[in-house]
């Protein structure tokens, strides 16, 4: 095991030496390229020094032991010595878990979509809060965000709302916010002080290459109409919306925030394409039950995954049992806290899973 992460600390070592040559500096594909390696391995290199840095650490308290005559340091070194050992153990399932084999669509930009359900304006104003949330947190890791499609409400809310975000391992971060995001606090629209229960959903789906997702234009109905703005306004004389049908699976994807129709049209397909092969591995998945079990809340849009209760100032992830109080925090986009627990659980499980 620690070989393999020998290896790769070399292999590391190796990239970063190439990263600093005139060859790669003066040319932007080979630095870009090796800048990702560089990304890549750095894990891989760091735990691997950690590891080599805690067994020296180990070898000089038992070869000071052997030294040591008088008590009470005994006991020290062999405390300090056991503290150590269960450092060394720790490094060797962390070891383990980055060993894993690595799912080749976490380095895929995603597009996400949000849709108000249950709380009419309060849910649409609350769909509207979570875009802020992953827009903020999209910033915070230099990713790339675009709008793709939207429906705003009067007051400022979104019954829909699709949009992309790329980047460096974006669905690697953001896989497991699907599902039904729940709100408890007293909306704006709420005279009398009480409390409301709020819903949106989350879907979180890799981009698919157009290569890797079959459409046959036979399959497809298109239709062409008027965009319009806020409250109608805006109108476009010409024709620039796009909704597109997939006949076979009954998917519809309507576009109208680009200006032409092309565009329109190639928003759209992206959309689809995404649907279209989240729908393929939500199929894979609930065929193979083992590799169900190890997910945290994978692609299932019904369930309810995390709770933001405003008065008491919490977020609380149903599915790990995590509960956070820095709710302001975390809806201007400070994720990190949350999103790493969820993705140490999961690869806890894959862990246990494959033994």
């Amino acid at each position: 095991m620690f070989e393999k992460l020998a290896e790769l600390s070399r292999k590391y070592e190796e990239v970063i030496g190439k990263l600093t040559t005139e060859e790669v500096l003066k040319d932007s594909d080979l630095l870009i390229k090796y800048g990702k390696e560089e990304a890549d391995l750095k894990p891989y290199h760091k735990l691997y020094l950690t590891y080599l840095l805690t067994k020296k650490d180990l070898e000089d308290l038992k070869h000071l032991k052997n030294e040591e005559s008088e008590t009470d340091l005994l006991e020290e070194i062999e405390d300090e010595i056991v503290l150590t050992q269960l450092k060394l153990e720790s490094l060797e399932e962390e070891a383990k878990v980055l060993l894993l084999p690595k799912d080749p669509q976490d380095d895929r930009g995603v597009i996400m979509e949000i849709r108000a359900a249950a709380g009419g304006e309060e849910a649409a104003l609350f769909a509207a809060n979570l875009f802020r949330m992953y827009s903020n947190y999209a910033l915070i890791k230099g990713w790339k965000i675009a709008l793709l499609s939207s429906h705003p409400t009067g007051l400022g809310g979104f019954k829909e709302i699709i949009f992309s975000i790329e980047g460096n391992s974006v669905f690697h971060y953001l896989r497991f916010e699907s599902g039904v995001h729940r709100v408890q606090r007293v909306p704006e629209t709420e005279a009398s002080g009480r409390i409301h229960t709020s819903t949106a959903t989350v879907a979180v789906m890799a981009e698919a290459e157009e290569a890797e997702i079959s459409i046959k234009q036979e399959d497809l109905r298109i239709d062409v109409f008027n965009a319009s703005g806020h409250g109608g306004q805006n109108v476009q004389k010409n024709e620039t919306a796009i909704r597109i049908t997939h006949i076979p699976s009954g998917i519809v994807v309507s576009c109208q925030d680009e200006r032409s129709q092309l565009q329109n049209k190639e928003q759209a397909m992206k959309i689809l394409r995404a649907k279209l092969m989240e729908e393929e591995q939500n199929r894979i998945a609930k065929e193979e039950a083992a590799q169900r079990k190890a997910q945290v809340g994978w692609g299932d849009r019904s369930e309810k995954i995390r709770t933001y209760n405003y008065p008491q100032n919490r977020v609380t992830d149903h599915r790990i049992g995590l509960t956070l109080y820095n709710l302001p925090e975390i809806m201007n986009g400070d994720l990190g806290e949350l999103i790493h627990s969820l993705r140490v659980n999961y690869d806890q499980k894959r862990r246990e899973r494959v033994g």
